[in-house]
């Protein structure tokens, strides 16, 4: 998916077009020709939120698991990451 991005000043100028194109896909804000914001509708922000996961450690996690991820396999797709690994 290719995100739009428009410049901080563009983004002022077109406040009502560009928010409205928001509310269905993200809008990355440039200062400086860097990515400085994003606007997004309230409803993914809020699917976004959801997604938050908290830290744990594997000690903590019962037996079957640890096994489960020992004994896991990626799939054919992300073979090219498995020398990342080693």
């Amino acid at each position: 998916m290719r995100i739009a991005k428009v410049s901080a000043s563009e983004f002022q100028q077109a406040f009502g077009a560009l928010s409205d194109k928001a509310r269905h896909e993200p809008i990355v804000i440039t200062k400086h020709g860097r990515d400085s914001l994003v606007v997004m509708s309230a409803e993914e922000w809020a699917r976004l939120k959801r997604r938050d996961r908290q830290v744990g450690l594997a000690a903590d996690l019962p037996e079957e698991r640890v096994e489960a991820v020992r004994n896991a396999e990626a799939s054919d797709e992300f073979a090219h990451h498995e020398a990342e690994l080693k």
